[in-house]
């Protein structure tokens, strides 16, 4: 049987591989809980070495671009030393190492994209400074490991797993409170179906060693896609057009071709109330 271990395993994207990835030929090894924060590097070896998985998912992150850019030692530990001492780890008991960074890597490019891997880079921000230096230096240290730059991810509640702020529930506040939202119209992102994310983790782990965009890639400005999504989702809360210029757009070609594949964003949005089972939310 394959052995995973998992850190985050109870955050946003974990928790949803320890509920959805369970089957009879794997064995998903939650990092404990609790112990992410304060660990060192020493500690976090010899639980590693204790384990002796086969693989590492590292989905455990200070995602929060605004406390980064605040908090940016606590965002380098967490975001660069961290990776890299489970780098060292799986190195150790030569497991696969699969980790996830993000799209953030591609602010403050001028162009609109889609960007791919290759580009040089200069991140606008600390977050994204900081998962770019984690892509770059794990790496040199384990070759075989897989980037994952993901885009911004959603889901609905339910299942009793933890939710998080994303695009699909910003929206539903807004029709509920009848408060609006800003969007503008050059600013460009792929958002991706958490749950596709997922599912396309166990094939990632089976990739060449190197980075790869991963998600839904998507054609259209924000604003025209939240104009999307509200019209899927049933709901008209008051949108505001805004024009300010940002791109995050990601050409995920290299990830399609080792046979990662995704839904378009507007295709991904169907998908996943179909899963629900719901055909609109208000």
């Amino acid at each position: 049987m394959k052995r995973i271990l998992v850190t985050g395993a109870g955050g946003f994207v974990g928790a949803r591989i320890m509920e959805q990835l369970m089957g009879p030929a794997i064995e998903f090894l939650p990092f404990p809980p609790g112990r992410m924060a304060g660990i060192s590097r020493e500690e976090l070896c010899e639980l590693v070495l204790r384990l002796q998985p086969n693989a590492l998912i590292h989905t455990a992150a200070l995602s929060d671009t605004g406390h980064c850019e605040t908090h940016p030692e606590e965002s380098y530990r967490a975001n660069v030393s961290i990776p890299l001492w489970i780098a060292e780890a799986a190195r150790e008991v030569n497991a696969k190492l699969v980790a996830f960074s993000s799209d953030q890597v591609y602010a403050g490019l001028q162009d609109t994209g889609p960007f791919e891997e290759d580009l040089p880079l200069h991140p606008a921000n600390v977050y994204g400074r900081h998962k770019l230096e984690a892509e770059q230096r794990v790496l040199e240290l384990l070759p075989s490991a897989v980037l994952l730059r993901a885009t911004w991810m959603y889901d609905l509640p339910g299942y009793g797993l933890p939710i998080r702020g994303n695009l699909i529930l910003n929206l539903l506040r807004a029709a509920m409170h009848n408060e609006p939202l800003r969007f503008s119209c050059r600013d460009y992102r792929g958002v991706t179906y958490v749950r596709q994310a997922v599912e396309n983790l166990l094939p990632a782990l089976e990739l060449p060693g190197g980075v790869y965009n991963f998600g839904c890639e998507n054609d259209y400005d924000m604003y025209t896609t939240a104009r999307h999504f509200c019209t899927v989702l049933g709901i008209t809360p008051p949108l505001e057009k805004a024009d300010w210029p940002r791109s995050l757009r990601m050409n995920c070609r290299k990830a399609r071709e080792a046979g990662i594949v995704f839904d378009s964003t507007f295709d991904n949005v169907t998908r996943c109330l179909q899963d629900y089972g719901v055909s609109s939310l208000l």
